[in-house]
């Protein structure tokens, strides 16, 4: 890892990359959304601060453990003047995500739990299957293959019906 000299207060994007282990593009990204910031040269180059490097820690790590980046931008924004993540802060948000992330554990648990009888049987079925339909929601729209019939053909209030019942990231 290149060490960079404590009077250099500003980082190139390559350099940034090489210290963080983030991809230039990794880092491109988070900037296009809002997680780390960067001034531009009169050659019209990025240059972060240093502290872009802790930023960058913060949003790989929270990241790793399946911290959604919408979650983390809000995470960041809520920090007074934009200012590098702290330890106390990491203590804090992790706290608040571990619901979320102990809800998540519990729906990977059940979907590994039943994922041999799926495979076992092979069927995928709409109608039974744990994986396909949990809690066989989809036979309270009826029979027959209703996820497969074209979406404008079924009446106006049973789509946005559907619609409703779709979790906000399929929408």
């Amino acid at each position: 890892m290149p060490q960079i000299p404590e009077k250099i207060h500003e980082l190139t994007v390559g350099q940034l990359s090489a210290r963080s282990g983030a991809a230039v593009s990794a880092l491109h990204f988070y900037e296009s959304k809002g997680l780390i910031s960067s001034r531009r040269t009169t050659g019209n180059q990025r240059r972060y601060q240093r502290d872009a490097l802790r930023r960058v820690a913060f949003v790989r790590a929270a990241q790793r453990v399946g911290i959604p980046l919408a979650t983390i931008r809000e995470a960041l924004a809520e920090l007074p003047e934009e200012r590098t993540p702290t330890r106390e802060d990491w203590a804090r948000l992790s706290e608040a995500w571990r619901s979320e992330l102990d809800e998540r554990i519990k729906q990977l648990s059940r979907l590994r739990d039943h994922l041999t009888d799926c495979i076992g049987c092979g069927c995928l079925s709409l109608e039974n299957c744990v994986l396909s339909n949990p809690d066989d929601v989809f036979g309270e729209r009826g029979t027959g293959s209703s996820l497969m019939m074209d979406p404008a053909a079924r009446p106006r209030e049973r789509r946005e019906q559907e619609r409703q019942r779709q979790p906000e990231d399929c929408r």
